[in-house]
């Protein structure tokens, strides 16, 4: 037989091996700085504990492997190790006391492809320190923890319990009335105005948003995130999610060439890409400048996406929580009774009133467990931690999941119980294991406005409707449906029935 047919015959094995030399070659020079990580499973060649690790619920795994190794692990995704900090201590020294170290983004293929490396979001050093500076410098200039941004919640809560009302007390699904008012608020910040919930230019950017966090908590994407080459040669979604994908951008960057045809470098923004665009023409004969076209697209998307998803989620598991729940949603709404009451609308001036209401929004955001991993850091240089060697560029996930469920931090970890938050005398009480926001210098930029959300839209809803299920409190499922990235709620339908 000879050599030609060999090959042939053994076509696979050939690849294979040529693959396992390739990758051998490439990492010969990394050995060394692998060689004190922190402990971990043993990987297979290539594929590393991929195929060890629950694709639906990775972070369940996570929390297994930190029980078993320790509050710092090692996994390896194919050939690249990725770190992972447990527990509140150890993430607060990974975060906080060695920011600088551990604050860098990671290069997650899925959230760099959805703004090609640029934004707020998926940046890291220099650009990041510019871009989130300006970011919360904007945001508070827009009213963010002010009387100004209160008003425009208020008005989308009064637009959002009319559209309930259009329902007449019909079973309906409430998911994308919620996605769509909390839409509209990042709207009125980002480009000066809301949308009406049918408008075309809205559903784009809805519909977008809606295929690009399908996508990131998929099966699909988590495999898109540790092969992109070979996943993005072949998934169809994915390239129907980066077509969509570049429809949001052309129309965020025609609002912005609207807006440079009369805008004057020494006038007041009235939006985020106007504020942007002036910092645009202030540094455009700068040498090196992070405002530029590419980075007002990446922060606009990341604004959008990240304070729609996250609020609206934690909106509709309020609702369910509330239809699983029937008597927390009767003390609820005695507590809006007795400091609001039917003829006004809440102010966030109730809040420090209210502790019970505080306490189930609050559990809500434990229990649902949103992001239990965050989004993944990196570290900037080699480290020391905890004595172990993390080299430069490796992916760190801080496990928030397992502080969230701490017994050692909570009166009830394992199940949804609003006590958590209340002490003896049931006052609302804070607890620094609560990090649904993040920890150190990359939490969650509109921390401050999600807060103002939950609290004005949940008690607007709650003042004037009761909330009932499409089955007995006891059949309704809570857990979340999509695991992969984050912990989305399920879908579920249900009836706004008007309080008399």
């Amino acid at each position: 037989m000879d050599v030609f047919s060999v090959l042939q015959t053994h076509f696979i094995s050939v690849v294979l091996g040529i693959i396992i030399v390739l990758l051998l070659w490439k990492n010969r020079g990394k050995q060394s700085s692998f060689q004190r990580l922190p402990p971990g499973p043993p990987p297979a060649p290539i594929v590393g504990n991929l195929f060890q690790v629950d694709l639906k619920e990775p972070y369940k795994y996570y929390r297994g492997l930190c029980q078993k190794y320790g509050s710092v692990c090692t996994i390896w995704l194919a050939s690249k190790p990725v770190v992972i900090v447990s527990g509140y201590q150890t993430i607060r020294d990974a975060l906080v006391i060695q920011g600088e170290e551990f604050n860098g983004r990671a290069e997650y293929p899925l959230l760099v492809k959805s703004t090609k490396g640029y934004g707020l979001l998926v940046s890291s050093g220099q650009r990041w320190k510019d871009l989130r500076r300006f970011s919360i410098m904007t945001l508070k200039n827009f009213g963010m923890g002010k009387r100004s941004i209160e008003e425009k919640v208020l008005e989308e809560a009064r637009s959002l319990v009319k559209a309930f009302e259009k329902h007449d007390g019909a079973l309906f699904n409430p998911q994308d009335l919620l996605s769509n008012s909390v839409s509209n608020v990042i709207c009125s910040i980002v480009f000066g105005h809301r949308f009406e919930y049918e408008d075309p230019e809205f559903l784009l950017l809805y519909n977008t948003l809606s295929a690009y966090f399908t996508m990131l908590n998929s099966s699909l994407g988590w495999l898109y995130n540790t092969f992109p080459k070979i996943v993005g040669l072949f998934s169809g979604k994915t390239k129907g999610l980066l077509a969509l994908l570049e429809k949001s951008h052309a129309y965020v960057r025609n609002q912005a060439e609207i807006r440079l045809k009369h805008l004057d470098a020494n006038s007041t923004p009235q939006d985020y890409i106007e504020a942007f665009m002036i910092k645009m023409i202030q540094e455009k004969d700068a040498t090196k400048t992070e405002f530029h076209y590419d980075n007002l697209l990446g922060s606009v998307w990341n604004l959008f996406a990240a304070g729609t998803e996250t609020t609206s989620s934690t909106m509709r598991q309020l609702l369910l929580m509330m239809i699983k729940h029937p008597h927390v949603q009767a003390r609820v709404q005695r507590e809006i009774d007795e400091v609001i009451g039917q003829e006004r609308s809440p102010c966030l001036d109730d809040r420090s009133k209210m502790p019970y209401t505080d306490a189930v929004i609050h559990e809500t955001q434990r229990n649902m467990d949103l992001a239990p991993t965050s989004v993944p850091h990196k570290v900037m240089a080699d480290t020391e931690f905890k004595n172990f060697h993390i080299p430069k560029g490796t992916m760190v996930l801080p496990l928030l999941s397992s502080v969230l469920v701490d017994p050692k931090l909570w009166k009830n970890p394992d199940n949804f119980d609003p006590e958590n938050f209340l002490d003896e005398e049931g006052h609302f009480k804070k607890n620094d294991g609560f990090l649904v926001f993040g920890l150190g210098k990359r939490n969650c930029v509109g921390e401050g406005l999600a807060r103002t959300e939950l609290f004005l839209l949940f008690t607007s809803l709650l003042q004037r409707f009761t909330f009932v299920g499409a089955k007995p409190p006891e059949e309704i499922e809570t857990t979340p449906a999509c695991c992969s990235f984050g912990r989305m709620p399920r879908t579920f339908d249900c009836y706004a029935k008007l309080r008399a």
